[in-house]
């Protein structure tokens, strides 16, 4: 089952969500806030990245904007405990099958890792 983390007031969180269950694909909502992700789903997500920590950090976000340090710079056991901390750091919505990820809302991508998963949507 796909799991997608989000946030109810983000947009693209709900585009991805009226997406999936337009085409009856069957996931499991994780609230970003409330169900933050531990440290070792976090390091799964980051696996799962082709370009890494840039790839599920919310660079231009408010809280990123910020920070006084350079997260680049830090090693990434740091990172991750920041993460954890702050999961306003991360960009939305994170969508994952465990072996597959989508971060933001991309129809095409989601029509990729979404075909598997089609069923009554009934969130």
């Amino acid at each position: 089952m796909l799991t997608v983390y989000m946030h109810p007031s983000c947009t693209s969180c709900r585009k991805t969500k009226k997406w999936l269950c337009a085409n009856n694909i069957e996931f499991r909502e994780r609230h970003l806030f409330r169900e933050t992700p531990t440290h070792e789903e976090l390091l799964h997500l980051l696996s799962l990245t082709t370009e890494g920590i840039d790839e599920i950090l919310a660079t231009r976000s408010q809280s990123f904007k910020q920070l006084v340090e350079n997260v680049e710079e830090w090693p990434l056991s740091k990172v991750i405990e920041l993460l954890v901390k702050e999961p306003r750091l991360l960009r939305r919505p994170i969508i994952t099958d465990g072996k597959r990820l989508v971060v933001g809302y991309n129809p095409s991508a989601l029509k990729n890792i979404a075909k598997k998963y089609r069923r009554v949507c009934v969130s």
